[in-house]
């Protein structure tokens, strides 16, 4: 060949179409489930949208969640993906970026955990919560954070953070304990007389006027269009549910605990029956637990306890995962995916996603491990 740049020129389109061919060849079309394999994306990236929860509108799921790097420190923000199928996801970007500005409550380095979002038919606004740490202060701070947006893969604006239900009562608060003189609480954890006053109040008396601690946490749409916010609090001692205003942008002041004392964390809940379900998991940090499960006729309680849901090896640590949403499949009656995430805190990036089909034994719901299933 004469000229040299014409050489050049085939042997740079050659090499970036084979490129784009290998690239291409990456991205599987799915049509079963696997958990605990990589996931990728419709690009061929492992799906990055942990601790996350699911949206149905319009046809399509979005799936929003964590973007992590090597640790569990928010670079990047809240991702979305959407789906037609549930199987293969698109990368739709960032819905809710981390703040250039460092004065800001969620700017690089904050800690924002378990998204939910959810759409306001009266608003006609997504909005979404999220667990808030701020940052270099650990888990101390204990919000939740709250954005919203005209679209429902962003960009989400950020409103305000909050330490839910300052200077208001639980409803299943009993009156004597409202009194109870702060002076008097014991300081040693874990002792007898410790336990009973948790179970009495100690940290919602603690926490009365500034607001109750919130961490794990996700949102649920009754059917008749309320909103609930459900979250580890109380030094991740007591699950507080909380009814929210009518633009799901705040809280009511109407609220209970749950479970006092129960140690119980990434709640996910769903309906069935007439009866409301809640799957959590204990407290063991990052490591996996034998998940739990509860059941009531009104979401405010009570709440009866039902044992661990996962059947079958490695049940005792709900097969190295963790909750974080229970998500009704559309056009399937009394069909529901148990979502949770396999962490790894050596490498955040790296953790799997355990998708899992809720069944029935007993009038309970069960998760039974599957390498690979199907709707």
């Amino acid at each position: 060949m004469k000229n040299p740049k014409f050489k050049y020129l085939i042997l740079f389109v050659l090499f970036f179409t084979t490129v784009s061919l290998s690239a291409q060849s990456t991205a599987p079309n799915y049509t079963a489930f696997y958990p605990g394999e990589i996931w990728k994306d419709t690009d061929g990236n492992h799906i990055n949208a942990h601790g996350g929860g699911i949206m149905f509108k319009d046809g399509k799921y979005y799936w929003y969640g964590e973007h992590k790097g090597k640790s569990s420190l928010a670079r990047v923000g809240i991702t979305v993906y959407s789906s037609e199928d549930l199987y293969n996801w698109k990368n739709e970007g960032v819905a809710l970026s981390v703040a250039k500005d460092p004065d800001s409550e969620i700017t690089s380095g904050s800690v924002m955990e378990r998204p939910k979002v959810v759409y306001n038919e009266k608003t006609d606004k997504y909005v979404m919560w999220f667990h808030l740490e701020l940052k270099g202060q650990g888990y101390a701070a204990a919000r939740t954070g709250v954005a919203t947006s005209d679209s429902p893969t962003g960009p989400f604006t950020y409103l305000k953070s909050y330490r839910p239900n300052s200077k208001k009562w639980p409803q299943n608060f009993k009156e004597e304990w409202k009194d109870t003189p702060k002076s008097g609480e014991p300081k040693e954890w874990w002792t007898p007389k410790w336990r009973k006053a948790l179970n009495e109040g100690m940290f919602v008396r603690r926490d009365f006027e500034k607001g109750q601690m919130s961490r794990d946490m996700t949102i649920y749409i009754d059917t008749d269009g309320t909103a609930y916010h459900i979250t580890s609090s109380e030094e991740n001692q007591t699950l507080h549910i909380s009814k929210l205003t009518d633009d799901y942008l705040g809280f009511t002041g109407e609220w209970v605990r749950m479970q006092p004392g129960g140690q119980n964390e990434a709640p996910a809940i769903f309906q069935k029956d007439g009866y409301y379900y809640m799957i959590t998991s204990g407290l063991t940090g990052w490591a996996p637990n034998a998940a739990r499960s509860f059941r009531a006729k009104s979401i405010m309680g009570p709440w009866e306890k039902l044992g661990n849901p996962a059947r079958g090896k490695y049940a005792d640590k709900t097969f190295f995962s963790q909750s974080t949403f229970i998500l009704p499949v559309q056009g399937k009656e009394d069909s529901f995916i148990f979502m949770a995430d396999r962490w790894k805190p050596e490498n955040h990036i790296d953790g799997r996603y355990i998708w899992l089909p809720i069944e029935w034994e007993n009038d309970k719901p069960v998760i039974r491990w599957k390498e690979n299933w199907a709707l």
